[in-house]
């Protein structure tokens, strides 16, 4: 058992005894240590003034993420480098992503500077991309600038980021490397008491025994969603037990029949396998949060917080996922519909949590079409998400598992329309007319700040339509947003 924290920063090991359930790293550095170069901005993960990066050994390769200090608490740095602002320039040197924000003029007022240059030093750092500007854009998609416009920002980063590294953090890298793995130690952390306490168990049965005695603690695995709790709900959470340190739950297994995932696998961790599985599930995961919120969100706890409009569970739930859970009474596995009962009430049994999923492969007879509807293309919670999967033979659509976000208060199948679809012929779309129909009586939508009930009923039975065009090969011409976009993109480069 540890009862400290540690973490490297400017090449020397850090350890900390005094670290509150709650304390975020951004009031670490700025309250705890002055260092005010990190902003504070929108508190929930948004904006990207926050932004710091975390360096950690990926398979052996030291790998430096984007990540939102607003809503990272200070103990899940546990084991990582921390990289600031105040971190980059070497005597008096300004870092390459700092000088070329200078000399083409990717700053006015400066608030948000701060965030961008951490975020185009994971770019700088980061391997096999390609030098496109809707590269950059995607990896600044978290990034919110108010006054300096984002053209000059971007061409700072194409001027910069794609070349060879040339910076202190490249000539240390192999020292950097050997106080990382000096770190990862396999003991259990616990700082506190009974009453409060942040705890970070390095084994499954250590969390189960733990969760055991407290379930009434609060787990939390990337923050992107219970840091929010925090900062903007301002909630009272005394007992947090952290599952970023837990060997082989952050596990990402592709096999023939398809991708198990570990229950802190990261979606940026996740994208390439799920990419595999589905081009429509890459696009999905591609659209959920920012770069920084990629590099900490879980697939996992975006499923087990049970929201009504995440991303991924639609998707999920229509290609057939089943979710594992364990508990120290042992372990079992449902499907993953199942695991929404009601708003805000999941299938968990106190002292139970969710350890993973596995996601079935596509048989050569089946299809799969998803699309996510939201009011910016960008980081922004979805509208409505829509997931179809349909098994077909010989033209006939003969099973189909349709699923929905947005439309109810979990995410839900359409099991009406799926029975009405059944039989259907793929080129004759007066066949679709039941399915459509069949939506009203699936789910009865809210209106809410993010769209009306008669808007994502609308929406529902377009996205059921479009999928069907798209299969059945009568969609008329280029229908998809993303794919148009991305070549306007390139085209502006």
């Amino acid at each position: 058992m540890r009862d400290t924290i540690r973490f490297l920063r400017r090449g020397e090991i850090v350890e900390l005894d005094n670290v509150g359930p709650t304390e975020t790293l951004l009031d670490y550095l700025r309250l705890r240590q002055g260092q005010t170069g990190t902003k504070e901005g929108c508190g929930e993960g948004d904006c990207g003034a926050c932004t710091v990066a975390l360096g950690r050994l990926v398979k052996g390769r030291l790998v430096y993420q984007p990540v939102n200090s607003c809503i990272l608490l200070l103990g899940m740095v546990d084991g990582a480098e921390l990289v600031t602002v105040e971190d980059l320039a070497q005597d008096d040197r300004l870092h390459p992503v700092q000088r070329a924000m200078v000399d083409l003029h990717g700053s006015q007022c400066g608030f948000c500077t701060p965030g961008f240059i951490m975020s185009l030093f994971t770019l700088y750092h980061a391997e096999n991309v390609t030098q496109t500007r809707k590269t950059v854009t995607d990896w600044l998609a978290g990034n919110l600038c108010r006054c300096t416009g984002y053209r000059p920002i971007v061409d700072a980063a194409l001027e910069t980021c794609f070349q060879a590294t040339d910076d202190a953090f490249t000539w240390r890298a192999n020292e950097t490397r050997e106080q990382l793995q000096y770190l990862a130690d396999s003991r259990d952390i616990f700082v506190g008491n009974g009453d409060s306490f942040f705890s970070a168990p390095a084994t499954l049965d250590g969390l189960a025994a733990l969760y055991g005695q407290h379930p009434d603690a609060t787990l939390i695995a990337g923050g992107t969603d219970v840091g929010l709790w925090i900062t903007k709900h301002l909630r009272e959470l005394p007992k947090m037990i952290w599952l970023g340190r837990i060997e082989g739950l952050d596990r990402v297994e592709d096999s023939p029949s398809g991708v198990l995932i570990g229950s802190t696998a990261t979606y940026t961790a996740t994208e390439k396998a799920v990419t595999g599985l589905s081009e429509d599930l890459g696009e999905l995961w591609r659209r959920i949060g920012s770069k920084q919120v990629r590099a900490s969100g879980t697939v996992g706890g975006n499923i087990a917080n049970g929201s009504p409009i995440g991303d991924t569970p639609p998707a999920l739930i229509a290609l057939g996922s089943t979710l594992e859970l364990q508990s120290v009474e042992g372990s079992r596995a449902i499907a993953l519909e199942d695991f929404f009962l009601q708003y805000g009430r999941q299938d968990r049994k106190p002292g139970e949590f969710v350890t993973g999923l596995f996601v079935p492969r596509l048989s050569a007879n089946q299809a799969f079409r998803c699309y996510k509807i939201s009011k910016r293309f960008d980081q922004d919670i979805s509208s409505v998400v829509g997931a179809f999967r349909f098994t077909v033979e010989e033209g006939l659509i003969v099973a189909s598992r349709i699923a929905y976000g947005g439309m109810a208060g979990t995410p839900m199948r359409a099991s009406n329309a799926e029975k009405a679809l059944s039989g259907a012929e793929l080129d004759d779309p007066s066949t679709w007319g039941d399915a459509m129909k069949a939506l009203l009586s699936d789910f009865d939508p809210l209106t809410d700040m993010r769209a009306s009930a008669g808007y994502r009923m609308e929406t529902a039975r377009a996205l059921l339509a479009k999928a069907l065009m798209e299969i059945s090969g009568t969609a008329p011409g280029d229908i998809r947003i993303s794919s148009r976009r991305g070549a306007d993109n390139d085209r502006a480069a």
